[in-house]
């Protein structure tokens, strides 16, 4: 069974008791009732809370970093915006986007169904059994409405899309529309059950997939996801390599349950390249279906992840190697991009001093699905990369077969959400003519404690 990296915190709705620095002032909601708050970011000893209170239902810490290597403060060299009440007054129950969000869209989701085939007790959407689904002619105007808008990178979900099947409709839909980049987020068990199918799919123009992927042992599923999933994972990676669809790896991490696979499941991922073109970690987040208060023992924090990637690996991956998310607030998550070469690992991260999606040409969000699609997408190159990589022209063909990236994206819920922060969110869910940030979109309250 695999163990925790992690020593007990406070509660999440328990006050630490050892003295405060006040790092900076935000805004941030009720857990329970949902209300917005003045918050606080504090420092105690080497952690870092958000802290804020309700006048009905208390006052509530919750763990947002741990550890100062690297530290909270220097983390992206970033300096925050004053926020005041009067310039936010409807942030985020006025959303879609306003004049007052920081960041133009980089991925538009749209759901396609709530229902799924499995019964996660960690999942955003709350996905259940009565079908709530647009129809394709209904998604065919959402694709264009974002391609209208210059969004052409989609994210296809749910629910767990491969229930439908008109999927391979709904991709083409999207691909007729002018979308440039189709990404497919599932748990991956239809993909590898019905080849054809998939293979529907790869012809109808699916870019990419963000598969489920949760650990390399079947202790991790039956925890997480309700019983034995490991043998459909392989298979659907197989299914989606042979029809030369990339797939990158999402693990949910969650202490005690999978945060000791971490150098495991990196090295499954890179072992699998080309097929696999990265893995992209999600600590986890309190949503949907959870049915009771999170505490801060239950969480895990970026710093902890970069730390468990440099130890697992027996350093082969370093905290340095790694950069602050370059397309949302940079305490959102992490990035670093490789080539995985036949004995070794070559980081090519770009080292910048902030990183930012907007900068002053506007273009940035477009730079970055580009880059996205590179790492990505799979060619039919790819299959004879070769292992000549003594020239330039094959280190440049290497990189485009067997590029891989490695990110982590720490998505807000109703006891960690900044205001702050999700006015920067640039992954955006697309419904009904509103964009709207995907933290503010799945937001769920919890019960009051007794």
């Amino acid at each position: 069974m695999p163990g925790s990296d992690l020593s007990a915190q406070a509660g999440a709705h328990q006050r630490p008791s050892s003295a405060k620095e006040i790092i900076r002032k935000t805004y941030s909601l009720c857990p329970v009732c949902l209300t917005r708050l003045p918050a606080e970011i504090v420092k105690r000893e080497h952690e870092y809370f958000l802290e804020k209170s309700c006048r009905d239902h208390g006052r509530f810490s919750t763990i947002v970093w741990r550890g100062e290597s690297p530290s909270f403060e220097q983390w992206g060299n970033y300096a925050p915006s004053a926020e005041t009440e009067e310039a936010q007054t409807a942030c985020p129950n006025g959303c879609g986007l306003c004049p007052s969000h920081l960041r133009k869209t980089c991925c538009a989701v749209v759901e396609v169904t709530n229902r799924c085939n499995l019964t996660c007790p960690y999942c955003f959407a709350q996905s259940g059994n009565t079908p709530v689904e647009p129809t394709v002619d209904q998604l065919s105007r959402y694709f264009t409405e974002l391609v209208n808008h210059g969004n052409t990178f989609v994210q296809l979900s749910g629910g767990e899309p491969t229930v439908r099947d008109d999927l391979p409709e709904i991709v083409a839909a999207a691909k007729k529309a002018g979308c440039e980049n189709i990404q497919l987020n599932s748990n991956g068990i239809r993909l590898g059950q019905d080849s054809a199918y998939t293979k529907a799919l790869a012809e109808a123009g699916l870019s990419f997939v963000f598969m489920q992927f949760d650990g390399t042992n079947d202790f991790i599923y039956a925890k997480l996801r309700g019983r034995p999933l490991l043998t459909e994972k392989h298979a659907a990676i197989k299914a989606c390599s042979n029809e030369l669809i990339g797939v990158t790896l999402v693990p949910t991490l969650v202490p005690g349950i999978n945060d000791q696979n971490v150098g495991e499941i990196l090295d499954f991922g890179l072992s699998s390249s080309p097929a696999v073109r990265g893995v992209h970690f999600q600590p986890v987040s309190y949503f949907g279906r959870f049915p009771e208060q999170p505490r801060n023992e239950t969480r895990i924090t970026l710093p902890e992840i970069l730390h468990a990637i440099e130890r697992q690996t027996g350093g082969k991956l370093k905290i340095s190697d790694f950069v602050p998310s370059g397309c949302d607030h940079p305490k959102c998550g992490f990035h670093g991009d490789f080539v995985a070469l036949p004995d070794s690992l070559v980081r090519l991260t770009r080292k910048t001093k902030l990183q930012s999606c907007c900068g002053p040409d506007g273009t940035a969000h477009i730079k970055n699905r580009r880059f996205v699609a590179r790492r990505w997408k799979r060619t039919a190159a790819d299959c004879c990369g070769g292992d000549d990589i003594a020239s330039l022209d094959g280190f440049l063909s290497r990189i485009r077969s067997n590029g891989f990236t490695i990110t982590a994206m720490n998505f807000q819920d109703a006891y960690t959400i900044d205001l702050e922060r999700l006015r920067q969110c640039s992954v955006h869910v697309y419904e009904n003519g509103r964009t709207i940030p995907f933290c503010a979109k799945y937001l769920t309250g919890f019960p009051a404690e007794r």
